[in-house]
């Protein structure tokens, strides 16, 4: 069914002359193809700006080697321009954790590379700051979020200051931005200054350290270590994030203070969680769901094609990973919409054209967190936990599966739904009694409904790696609780008959790791069954706790040296465990066992039937643990 082209928030000169506007509030620019869809960022911004009765368009993925001319077609908008790189990091975006360039891009018609620059929101403020030196630039989305203060970037491998230094921009929304960014709007709308927004919750800016720091009575300060002082000291840059992170997941967090050059940074503290009708509000904004019509000839975008019938319910995660940046952008406390607006959503997405009965996943972050939060609130006000489920499940946190059995349940009655997929990530440890220990009794409920009626196919969980030492530095469960997990699920699957293979995700090189547990993981998963297909190298990333780790070589909470490997010939002989049955690794499997006196694991992963020494893998036992009680002492 063909649709207005003014149903789409415009992109053109000539979509927005076709309103009748003849100057626009905010031009948002962003690094990924126009998708009017709820799980696109630029969409989410565009509408609630829209919403706000303010004049907006998007100008996405603009060349940014000519003459600029796509950041010159709408003019100089009235109030600002928003700009984002895009729903993922652009480096992330283009490079592997080996860094070779990506040959794809998932948020581009065709799936074609090339159509966004490297840094990409920093180099598209600097167009826009020449361009229009007077015109103020708010950042947001994934990439300006985690690059708010002093982080490590692992493509360039250096300290880059916080992304408003870097860039030029006036000011930053970190997190999920709406609450913010509404705010900003309503006061520009009263007329006061764009430089004057300096109090508003989520927001980050500088300040010439000339000038005080904005007064607020209800926030408390944290001064980090300031920028040049972490660029000199590994352990003073460690330090800081201890702080980032707590005050991030926070429910009364502090204000974050750092010097940068001449300037102080200024972190203003987050918003609560979004209420069930704040997020509501986001999602029931008048989203066509689909592309803009001008790439119906260039295309299917990868990214909306795999997410155009699932359902978010949704956001923020408990979990804390290690590796994960989830937390450090959305939050730790959960924000869940309304039964009502996501039955609404699975009624729309019904009415697709080409919708064939099925909802490829109804999830979030963490497919089953929702609406799971504390039982007294109090408690969590006081809470500076990054994580509520390590190194156990919080007393304190309902873990109650009920209410999302019971929305599958009404999910699936619709009378134009064949069958509703939970393709996001399920937290398997909080379906095992063993670990999950707060059980009401639906955690076996869920599962069984799971198993019978939410699978496509298979099901993909993530334990990541089988050493407790090493998941220790995850904060992620002990192994033995995914052989629970396991014996639960091939359970339900024989109690009614079916086959669906588990899949799980498994991480190298991930800080703690090292090449016998690499070794013990492929031994392990081997005689459990497993031939590993979902496997990936650790990439460091801005603001997670593994990326502190594997830069400056201690874990920053304790402070504490924890072993990583970051050489080219670590990470390739971690990773290559994971392929044990692929004959061209065998000589290089067989020549490590051999160098780490781990003999014993040969016949096990590469079927050989050549004995080992025993006398001598003893001695070399010996040998390890003498070694180990010596670093420890160090």
């Amino acid at each position: 069914m063909d649709r207005p082209v003014t149903d789409w928030l415009p992109i053109t000169k000539k979509e927005v002359e076709m309103r009748g506007w003849e100057e626009l509030d905010v031009i948002l620019i962003s690094g990924d193809a126009y998708v009017d869809h709820p799980a696109f960022g630029a969409a989410v911004v565009g509408r609630i700006i829209e919403s706000e009765g303010f004049k907006i368009a998007i100008v996405p993925q603009p060349n940014w080697q000519d003459d600029w001319r796509d950041f010159k077609k709408l003019g100089r908008p009235r109030l600002f321009f928003g700009v984002t790189s895009g729903c993922m990091d652009a480096m992330v975006n283009h490079y592997t954790a080996a860094k070779r360039k990506r040959s794809t891009d998932a948020y581009t018609p065709g799936g074609k590379a090339g159509f966004r620059p490297d840094y990409a929101a920093r180099v598209y403020t600097k167009i826009l700051k020449t361009l229009y030196p007077d015109v103020p630039v708010l950042l947001g989305g994934i990439e300006a979020s985690l690059r708010r203060v002093t982080h490590y970037d692992y493509w360039a491998d250096k300290l880059f200051p916080n992304i408003l230094t870097d860039s030029g921009a006036d000011m930053l929304v970190y997190g999920m931005g709406e609450m913010p960014l509404r705010e900003i709007l309503r006061l520009l709308n009263k007329g006061v200054p764009f430089e004057s927004l300096t109090n508003i919750p989520q927001t980050a800016l500088l300040r010439p350290q000339t000038k005080d720091v904005p007064k607020n009575k209800n926030w408390v300060d944290v001064w980090l270590n300031s920028h040049e002082k972490c660029q000199r000291d590994k352990i003073a840059f460690a330090a800081n994030f201890k702080i980032i992170e707590q005050e991030s997941n926070k429910v009364n967090a502090r204000r974050i203070l750092q010097k940068v050059g001449k300037d102080n940074l200024i972190i203003n503290p987050p918003y609560p969680p979004m209420t069930e009708k704040e997020i509501d509000a986001s999602f029931d904004l008048p989203y066509t769901r689909v592309p803009h019509p001008k790439y119906n000839k260039r295309g299917a975008i990868p990214a909306y094609e795999m997410i155009r019938f699932s359902v978010n319910m949704h956001r923020g995660c408990f979990g804390g990973c290690s590796f994960c940046t989830i937390s450090a952008h959305q939050g730790k406390f959960i924000a869940s919409r309304s039964e009502e607006s996501i039955l609404k959503e699975v009624d729309q997405v019904t009415k697709m054209p080409d919708f064939k009965g099925y909802i490829s996943d109804l999830g979030g972050p963490s497919a089953n967190m929702y609406r799971m939060k504390g039982k007294v609130q109090e408690i969590c006000d006081r809470c500076v936990a990054p994580s509520c489920i390590h190194p156990v499940v919080c007393s304190n946190l309902d873990t109650s599966h009920k209410p999302l059995t019971e929305l599958y349940k009404k999910v699936d009655a619709h009378p134009e739904v064949k069958k509703a997929f939970v393709g996001s990530g399920i937290r398997y440890d909080l379906l095992v009694d063993s670990y999950n220990k707060n059980n009401d009794g639906s955690l076996d409920e869920y599962m069984e409904q799971i198993v019978t009626c939410h699978i496509s196919g298979r099901l993909k969980v993530a334990p990541e790696h089988t050493s407790d030492a090493t998941l220790k530095v995850m904060r992620k469960p002990s192994f033995k609780h995914f052989h629970e997990f396991k014996k639960k699920y091939d359970f339900y699957n024989k109690k009614h008959g079916l086959n669906q293979p588990l899949i799980p995700y498994f991480i190298s090189s991930h800080p703690g790791s090292q090449a016998e547990d690499m070794a013990n993981l492929a031994a392990e998963t081997k005689d459990m069954g497993f031939k590993l297909e979902q496997v990936q190298d650790f990439t460091p990333t801005p603001m997670t706790v593994a990326t502190i780790i594997w830069y400056t070589g201690v874990h920053p909470y304790t402070l504490r040296p924890v072993y990583t490997a970051k050489s080219k010939k670590e990470k390739r002989q971690q990773h290559m465990f994971f392929f044990w049955h692929k004959r061209e690794n065998h000589q290089q499997i067989r020549d490590k066992l051999k160098s780490i006196g781990r003999e014993d694991l040969i016949p096990k992963l590469i079927d050989e039937k050549k004995k080992f020494n025993k006398r001598e893998f003893v001695k070399q036992r010996s040998r390890r643990k003498k070694q180990s009680r010596k670093r420890s002492r160090k």
